[in-house]
């Protein structure tokens, strides 16, 4: 059973300025909760128990806010006779921790580097998953994404990836997953549509086996990248993964990505969201 998740939400979220001066992009609201906990609601609906958020180094921290009894706001409930909304106001059961990890937004850049800070700090050396922030997959009545991936791997040697399906003729937007026989054998960035290999793109969620996240690790680690020259891409790692005979099972998905890191995309998932 998998009991550890890693979620990433450091970063200025700057493709969403100006309102991203003042909300976390994880916080910015769909519906009446932030995008972060969609996946978190997930991810302990589906039996885990730690869950290591990795942040930026501004206080005070929206996220961990969010996550934390408000005591005020619990006495006033109580006082006005409102109890019924202390379980809304509770975000977190009590038997699911949340651990931070601090990233610095003038250090290493790319979405490996969150996943091997969280390993090293915490010597994880188990399978866990990995779910980006700022955006989540809707399925209400269906499995979840964290299910799909769960279901997929056969052992704890293995490694998992969602798949999404979408119209053929929007791959070309995306990193696409090409498979064999149920496992990962190259993401194919951005292709034009009839020379895709699938309608299934990668949405950054995945499990990874602790063979995977060392590699990750070792990928940071020995790596030297400029801010202006490369992103540290945990795509790079997967792919030495892959071709050293790594299994990563496909687990595709029936369920809709909604995305918020755009206004476009964060609009929709509000309409979607709310009209449920």
């Amino acid at each position: 059973m998998i009991t550890k998740a890693i979620i990433p939400v450091a970063g200025w979220g700057t493709r969403r300025l100006p309102i991203t001066k003042i909300i976390e992009k994880s916080m910015l609201p769909v519906g009446n909760r932030p995008l972060v906990d969609y996946s978190v609601q997930e991810l302990i609906k589906a039996g885990v128990k730690d869950i290591y958020m990795v942040i930026s180094n501004v206080e005070p921290c929206q996220v961990q806010e969010f996550y934390k009894d408000n005591l005020a706001l619990n006495q006033y409930l109580i006082e006005r006779g409102k109890e019924d909304r202390l379980q809304l106001a509770k975000t977190l059961p009590d038997d699911v921790t949340i651990h931070y990890t601090v990233q610095d937004p003038s250090g290493k850049y790319g979405t490996a580097v969150p996943i091997a800070m969280v390993v090293e700090e915490y010597n994880i050396n188990e399978p866990v998953l990995v779910f980006m922030g700022d955006d989540f997959i809707w399925n209400p009545d269906g499995e979840s994404a964290a299910e799909a991936l769960i279901s997929s791997v056969k052992n704890n040697a293995d490694s998992a990836i969602l798949g999404v399906k979408i119209d053929q003729e929007k791959v070309e937007k995306y990193g696409v997953l090409s498979e064999k026989d149920g496992k990962l054998i190259d993401i194919i960035e951005k292709p034009a549509p009839k020379e895709a290999p699938s309608n299934l793109i990668n949405v950054s969620k995945y499990i990874m086996s602790p063979e995977l996240l060392q590699k990750i690790v070792k990928y940071v680690d020995t790596h030297n990248f400029g801010p202006k020259d490369q992103e540290y891409m945990v795509t790079d790692p997967i792919y030495e993964y892959i071709k050293e005979g790594g299994i990563m099972r496909v687990a595709p998905t029936t369920g809709e990505y909604l995305d918020g890191g755009s206004v476009e995309g964060w609009l929709h998932a509000n309409n979607v969201v709310c009209k449920k």
